[in-house]
């Protein structure tokens, strides 16, 4: 019979909400989506969206 195997204590550390915020405008995230509003499958209005959140500091060029 295999044991299991435990968990990383890393794996167990919570991660505060202002450092997942500081890792993703780091970086930058982009969210998109879409909206299709339809009445017996026609296609009335559709809405295309697309953000991009990031940090100013991550989209300026660096200089090194």
């Amino acid at each position: 019979m295999t044991q299991p195997v435990p968990a990383s204590p890393a794996m167990e550390r919570p991660v505060a909400l202002i450092d997942l915020l500081d890792r993703v405008l780091a970086g930058g995230v982009v969210v998109s989506g879409e909206l299709t509003l339809s009445i017996a499958d026609v296609d009335l209005v559709r809405i295309s969206l697309r953000t991009l959140l990031s940090s100013i500091s991550a989209l300026q060029p660096r200089d090194d």
